[in-house]
């Protein structure tokens, strides 16, 4: 007999999430389907008049340990995973005195919840699902015998088939066994990434990436590509308004986000495409915003604003009438948002910079055959590697300004150079292939703008190979740079610096950006 033409005869139903799970018991005792159950789900089901055989009866052996040992027995797994068409199994199972299981109905232990919740390591310990996880891998392993159900969502569908004629198709078995292996394997992910953390490693030689998909997008960087969104996007970035987040949206929101949070001054930043387009600082927001908007008044029509105070009226009214496409802030007041969501387009986001902080410590980006891995960039710079190169200190205004400098540039693509001011940017340029074309369309953009560079400083987010830039940057009016130093021509380099009186600090390490 072909799987899929033979009748449901046997359930075995294990669950930890309870939704629904008496209502279709009842309704698989009605379509004469027979009920084995464990521990405190048998408990539930008798108690709502379900005819269950306890897997104590069904194996002869008591569950054991706390609870900790009950499914994990030759008779469970066997009715698992025979092959009921392969004449050895049949006779082993006829010798055994096993049943066939024809369908397993389990949920795991809640390990996520417990972690987030932030319980004892004792407590989380005995969240790991052991006999859950088995049972489920078996099942989808024999998914022509046995259909194993891993979530409430399925019952229904499942009922339909059986109300129908008492069968369950065989594409919808390898659609179970497919989400069964999902659930196991983001589970044990879940499981890895907690050891992972206690123990602080470092790169694991095996990484499964614990995700759960949150949501699909309406499409990818382009209307041809799909896409969707996994994780935890909607606990650190709450929507409080507007159209529905792009794949784009996200990228940029990501990217304004993580240089915001560089600063504990009151700051302003505009993103587009994932760079910066400026920066302001001040007291007071909306003058903040000012200073972001004068580094670059073109770009940021379409872009991002990123705020790490509570907007106030004052800086609503200051930004409304500029096209963007997202707003982010750790809270509104509420004059603030009722001037904001005047445009409906628009989305306002609040942002958590707790969870932010706290968020994944390592970066992962896919390229074709497979995933790069790294560590998140997280250290600004080492004060015991900074170092004063050149003949001349930077005052302590410049030093204001290219520390300034240096958190922003950290976020601007390779190659990257921003000039600046203590509070302000003034110029920037970004992934361009040569370090020298990054400053000279930063200085042609600040000549657009109508910014003067005099008195600025520069910083660089990696070494500069030959003394052109420093020249670059000297004619253009800055008088102190930021840059990690480590180039085979430092000396060429210093050396030019010291002719222009210019004051060159290096920092010992790069913030490359891909």
């Amino acid at each position: 007999m072909k799987p899929d033409k033979r009748k449901i005869k046997t359930a075995l139903i294990s669950v930890y999430d309870k939704t629904g799970v008496v209502d279709f018991a009842r309704r698989l005792e009605l379509f004469g389907v027979g009920v084995y159950s464990t521990g405190g789900t048998a408990k539930i089901l008798i108690e709502a008049g379900v005819n269950v055989t306890t897997i104590s009866e069904l194996t002869g052996f008591p569950e054991i340990l706390g609870g900790r040992v009950k499914t994990l027995h030759p008779k469970i797994h066997a009715g698992l995973l025979a092959k009921l068409d392969d004449e050895i199994h049949a006779k082993q199972m006829d010798k055994h005195s096993i049943e066939s299981i024809d369908l397993l109905v389990v949920n795991l232990y809640p390990f996520e919840e417990t972690l987030e919740k932030g319980a004892s390591d004792e407590e989380i310990i005995e969240n790991i699902d052991i006999g859950g996880p088995s049972m489920l891998r078996a099942a989808a392993k024999n998914y022509k015998w046995t259909a194993p159900i891993s979530n409430p969502s399925q019952y229904e569908t499942v009922l339909d088939f059986l109300r129908k004629d008492g069968t369950i198709p065989l594409d919808y078995r390898k659609k179970l066994a497919e989400e069964a292996f999902n659930l196991t394997s983001y589970y044990d992910s879940l499981i890895a990434e907690y050891w992972r953390k206690k123990n602080s490693s470092k790169i694991p030689k095996f990484f499964g990436l614990p995700l759960k998909k949150e949501n699909d997008l309406r499409y990818g960087e382009n209307p041809h590509q799909e896409a969707a969104a996994f994780g935890k996007v909607s606990k650190i970035f709450q929507k409080l308004h507007g159209k529905e987040l792009s794949f784009n949206n996200l990228v940029d929101i990501d990217a304004a986000a993580n240089l915001i949070l560089e600063f504990d001054e009151p700051a302003v930043a505009i993103i587009k495409h994932t760079n910066p387009c400026g920066v302001g600082l001040d007291d007071d927001l909306s003058k903040a915003f000012q200073k972001a908007f004068e580094t670059d008044n073109v770009s940021p029509f379409g872009g991002i604003i990123a705020v790490n105070g509570k907007i106030d009226a004052a800086f609503a009214n200051t930004v409304h009438s500029l096209f963007t496409e997202v707003i982010i802030a750790p809270d509104y007041e509420d004059e603030a948002l009722e001037i904001l969501k005047q445009k409906k387009n628009r989305r306002l986001l609040k942002i958590d910079f707790d969870a932010l902080k706290n968020s994944s410590d390592y970066i992962l980006r896919s390229i074709t055959g497979g995933f790069l891995y790294q560590k998140a960039d997280n250290l600004l710079f080492d004060e015991n590697s900074l170092k004063v190169a050149t003949k001349r200190e930077p005052t302590e205004e410049e030093k204001k300004a290219l520390f300034f400098a240096w958190k922003v540039v950290k976020h601007v693509k390779s190659n990257a150079i921003v000039f600046a001011k203590a509070d302000r940017t003034l110029a920037i340029g970004a992934g361009q292939m040569s370090r020298v074309d990054s400053a000279r369309i930063a200085v042609e953009k600040a000549r657009l703008m109508g910014l003067d560079l005099e008195g600025s400083v520069l910083a660089s987010d990696a070494f500069f190979p030959f003394p052109d830039a420093v020249e670059q940057a000297a004619d253009a009016g800055a008088t102190a740079i930021i840059q990690p130093g480590g180039s085979i021509r430092d000396g060429e380099v210093v050396k030019a610096a010291d002719e222009r009186d210019i004051a060159m600090i290096f920092t010992g390490f790069r913030h490359f950006k891909h």
